[in-house]
């Protein structure tokens, strides 16, 4: 595929080795002799111009899908955290083993509910098209493709909408079933270009194919990804509400601006372990994700690890789980990612709360407190930010969403509270600049 596409395969493990060719530099062996007529000195490009970054993505499962799907319109709603006058999209078929045909794509500056923003809907293209062929994409198995630039403004925290257009519906599809987020499906046809919205008759609770939107900001600014279970995803902060963890670690970035903003990109899977892959019920690991959710991501610097309490449910050992979180600080190291490790947040049920449970979870903890930094450029304690002080071992009760073990709106606060914005890399070419210049703007 030409033009403006970008394709990479899934893999199956990124390993150490692999991700650190990733920043090898390349030797220099020798330079060609002088010669008499030097040519003229060539001005070095502007690091703090305009630059692509990552301004919103999920993290996709393998996922059966209805056979509805077929012949529907899909109309997904996002929040960049990035502003900028083009846009590009990222689609996936990482699971699929057949090509996976899309009819038209559009982005539009979202409204209410279904609804589009009057004149601001664009085609959005995948390339180069030959004399006579059709422009409408088809994703190759097993990679993510991005769009040619879109003309749309972006507007950090301002929801923007894709609609697209399934001929039929795959076997399997890239999915992330807990958007907490309200999309939509239409009755059969293609919808694309419906701005008022009316052939959406289905909400829909999950993000398909798409995985990403990456934004051309006017100067570069950084993300960090924040990767894990369902305590990232922000199971438990409620529906349409943007008050997840990365949601609340944004607005602080947001409010200290100049050069401690950064995008906050939300990896996180319900159900996902550290040691585990789950395909459909889980996710891959994180170690298998971090190439095409981190380290290939335009603008990602940073990486925080908020995972372990599955892991502790699933009956595994503290030493298995510490040489898992080695394992992942050391391969996102050694590709150039600044890695930050979390403890693991209390619970009192279920398998978590039992003596055992809890004396594995304690073991890690004091681990990731007393050895994390040896491995990591960051140690975050969100246990202790959320636990409650007359019995460390559950969760302080306004900060429990009412199961004992996800965390309300507050307690997804209180774990950006307790990461240290100094310890992040932060952007900075936006030294000196308000948010408001960068298009930067609090959810």
């Amino acid at each position: 595929m030409g033009g403006g596409t970008r394709a990479w395969a899934r893999g199956t493990m990124f390993s150490a080795t692999v991700l650190a060719a990733v920043v090898l530099a390349s030797a220099v062996v020798g330079r060609p002799a002088a010669t008499a007529a030097a040519s003229p000195p060539v001005a070095a490009p502007d690091p703090c111009g305009p630059a692509w970054t990552t301004g919103w993505q999920a993290s996709p499962q393998a996922v059966v899908p209805p056979a509805r799907l077929a012949g529907r319109t899909l109309r997904m709603i996002v929040r960049p955290q990035v502003g900028g006058a083009q846009v590009r999209v990222r689609l996936s078929n990482r699971f699929g083993r057949a090509p996976l045909p899309i009819g038209r794509v559009t982005l539009a500056r979202a409204g209410a509910g279904p609804a589009l923003v009057p004149g601001t809907v664009r085609a959005v293209t995948f390339g180069a098209v030959p004399a006579g062929a059709s422009a409408d994409p088809v994703l190759p198995p097993g990679a993510d493709v991005v769009s040619d630039p879109v003309p749309v403004a972006a507007e950090a925290g301002r929801p923007l909408a894709v609609s697209l257009v399934l001929p039929q519906a795959p076997a399997v599809v890239a999915e992330h079933p807990v958007a907490l987020q309200t999309s939509y499906l239409s009755a059969p046809g293609d919808a694309t270009l419906d701005a008022g919205g009316g052939a959406f008759t289905t909400p829909v609770a999950s993000w398909m194919v798409l995985t990403g939107v990456e934004v051309l900001a006017p100067h570069p600014v950084n993300a960090v990804v924040a990767m894990g279970d369902s305590l990232v995803d922000g199971v438990g902060s409620g529906n349409d509400t943007d008050s997840r963890f990365t949601d609340a670690l944004s607005a602080r970035l947001v409010r200290r601006g100049g050069t401690a903003t950064m995008a906050v990109l939300n990896a996180g899977i319900a159900r996902n372990e550290l040691l585990a892959g789950r395909g459909p019920a889980g996710g891959d690991t994180p170690v298998e994700r971090l190439g095409p959710e981190a380290v290939g991501l335009p603008g990602a610097t940073d990486v925080v690890l908020h995972v372990g309490t599955n892991d502790v449910a699933a009956g595994r050992g503290a030493a298995e789980i510490v040489a898992g979180l080695v394992r992942f600080a050391d391969t996102a190291r050694a590709a150039g990612l600044r890695v930050h490790l979390t403890t693991i947040t209390p619970s009192d049920r279920g398998v978590r709360g039992t003596s055992r449970g809890r004396a594995v979870r304690e073991r890690v903890n004091r681990w990731v407190r007393e050895h994390g930094a040896e491995h990591a450029d960051g140690v975050f304690d969100f246990a202790g930010a959320v636990a409650d002080p007359a019995d460390p071992r559950r969760l302080r009760a306004r900060y429990d969403a009412g199961d004992g073990l996800h965390l309300s709106a507050a307690g997804y606060r209180a774990l950006a509270e307790a990461v240290d914005l100094t310890r992040l890399s932060g952007s900075p070419c936006l030294a000196g600049r308000s948010p408001a210049r960068v298009a930067l703007a609090a959810r």
